[in-house]
């Protein structure tokens, strides 16, 4: 025995690092066997020899004879399972789930869903189970009410009439049409690039998108902001990249992250350009700037953005140049834009398009690419014809409508700005989202149903985890089609339950240090919209939005060699 364990040592790369006695108090503790079993050699072998039985004495047999399994010698090249019921209990999984439910109900996390019904023909107006329990929405994500749109509505009609309801399958199999390929040329178009490709939504885009470029691209290192959505923190992470998460918005931190790789590993920095729940918007063009100096691409999330920034509705990075975009038009400015050098826009079709869905933007090889390798696209079964048709015609009518984004961002600012006189804490932002710091997650629930209760009034409470903790707040977001009259009773409902339930105002929050940048002394950013974009009218458009020719792309099909 102390020969084979002489020899053991000196060919084992574990048994060389064991001294004897410790060798000795593994195999008295059992844990010997634990690790040869993790051996790639002992392991196989061991696993071989293992005879599969029940962890405990079988009970009496309770089948008849017809059910229960034959008995069957023992062959040690072909294990057997024995069939019997057991000694032991069996693992209490409700409990698993009632105890862990019952967890965010103590902590006032629990969410209770709203039976809330839009009414098209009454945008925002919505009823609850009842038809004639009517209600006020304040919080859709329908920013412009494109929800509603008749022409919208009837180009969705006469699709299914004609398609059918599905679209039967996946685009490889089944499911490719006229309707995907002029929809992915509209989304190209909106963006000045070379190719767009849809998803069944965004949260899948954007996983299928960064969960491929770190599978695909040997040593990415990806950098994203802490606040980014949950759906690009799952592609991170399943793209089982090396990432490095820098604070909201801090270049600084950015940049010496970035600096501690050489400028030939690939990089790429996912960010969104206006954070939902916040409001704050990212520096775009300073993050392109860092992205050319250090060599990396940009991934940039314009969920919250399309429909509602820049003269054509491409988002912010298309408003970052608005004067040059709107003079252009349709085609690209004369000069490389911020939109330019942004690798990568995703979008989704779901918000101010009025429909369901996502989608990205990007360099034809690049969307030749993705639609070539993400399961998340290859293995989904495509958007319904109706749908894409009904989405191909919301973008054309957005493109050229300029004042459904000024008569928002107007009716934002008048909220804003009552709400500031009356004390009531708005977490500061440049958008068009208006948070309402409660901090406290059972005060936020009860502020949400008093509002729907006694109000009739549809504001979602925000709590953990798409907030943190203590940071609990309501989301309002006003539309073109929220009028003085419906504001001024949102605002007046809003004052009473602060009143009521005595939550904190400005003031209050001032004398704690503040929090959210409610109460805290920090430089307020501009509105995105200045006072003389929100002049203009649609008629200092460029006549070439209006109808214009978009010629399909060979990216949604296949590229020809």
């Amino acid at each position: 025995m102390e020969s084979l364990a002489r020899k053991s040592k000196a060919i084992c790369p574990f048994m060389k690092h064991q001294s004897a006695s410790a060798l000795r108090q593994m195999a008295q503790s059992s844990s010997l066997a634990a690790k040869a079993h993790g051996c790639p050699v002992v392991g196989p072998a061991l696993e071989a020899r293992r005879s599969y039985s029940t962890p405990s004495k079988p009970v009496g047999a309770q089948a008849t004879d017809a059910l229960s399994p034959k008995t069957v010698a023992p062959d040690a090249a072909s294990p057997v399972f024995l069939h019997g019921s057991s000694n032991e209990t069996n693992f209490d999984y409700e409990a698993v789930f009632e105890e862990q439910v019952n967890e965010k109900r103590r902590d006032k996390s629990y969410r209770f869903f709203n039976n809330i019904n839009r009414l098209a023909r009454e945008f925002p107006k919505a009823h609850l189970a009842k038809e004639d329990d009517k209600v006020t929405v304040w919080c859709s994500n329908d920013y412009l009410g494109m929800g509603k749109n008749q022409e919208v509505l009837d180009t969705m009609n006469r699709t299914m009439l004609k398609y059918g309801t599905g679209a039967g399958g996946t685009r490889n199999i089944a499911g490719h049409n006229r309707h995907a390929i002029a929809l992915e040329a509209e989304l190209a178009a909106l963006h000045k690039k070379e190719g767009a490709l849809v998803f069944s939504s965004c949260f899948v885009a954007n996983d299928a998108v960064l969960s491929l470029l770190g599978q695909k691209m040997k040593d990415l290192v990806i950098f994203s902001d802490e606040l980014n959505h949950a759906s690009m923190i799952v592609g991170i992470r399943n793209s089982r990249a090396r990432k490095h998460v820098f604070q909201h918005n801090n270049l600084e931190q950015l940049e010496s992250l970035l600096a501690q790789y050489p400028k030939s590993t690939p990089k790429l920095i996912a960010f969104e350009s206006v954070y939902s729940m916040c409001g704050s918007v990212a520096p775009i063009e300073k993050i392109c700037d860092l992205a050319d100096k250090y060599g990396a691409l940009t991934f940039l999330d314009e969920v919250h953005a399309v429909g509602m920034y820049g003269p054509h509705g491409a988002g912010v990075a298309e408003h970052l140049d608005f004067e040059a975009h709107l003079e252009a038009g349709i085609a690209s400015p004369a000069f490389k834009t911020v939109s330019d050098r942004v690798d990568m826009i995703t979008g989704t079709l779901g918000k101010s398009f009025g429909t369901v869905g996502g989608y990205i933007a990007a360099s034809a090889k690049m969307i030749d690419w993705i639609r070539s390798f993400a399961p998340g696209f290859i293995f989904t079964t495509t958007l319904p014809p109706a749908l894409m048709a009904g989405t191909t015609a919301s973008i054309r009518i957005v493109r050229q409508n300029l004042m459904d984004r000024i008569n928002q961002q107007k009716n934002v600012r008048y909220v804003k700005k009552q709400f500031e006189q009356l004390g009531i804490p708005v977490i500061p932002n440049p958008s068009h989202i208006v948070p309402l710091l409660v901090g406290n997650a059972g005060q936020a629930k009860q502020a949400s149903d008093i509002l729907l209760d006694q109000h009739k009034i549809y504001v979602q409470a925000i709590n953990f985890p798409t907030v943190a903790r203590g940071e609990e707040r309501l989301r309002i977001t006003p539309s073109p089609h929220h009028s003085k009259d419906i504001s001024d009773a949102l605002i007046e409902a809003v004052d009473d339950v602060w009143t009521k339930i005595g939550l904190k105002r400005v003031p209050d929050w001032e004398r704690e240090g503040g929090l959210c940048g409610v109460g805290s002394p920090v430089p307020r950013a501009d509105n995105l919209w200045t006072d003389e974009q929100l002049a203009l009218t649609n008629t200092d458009l460029n006549k070439n939005v209006v109808d214009p020719v978009i010629n399909q792309l060979a990216t949604s099909s296949g590229v020809a060699l």
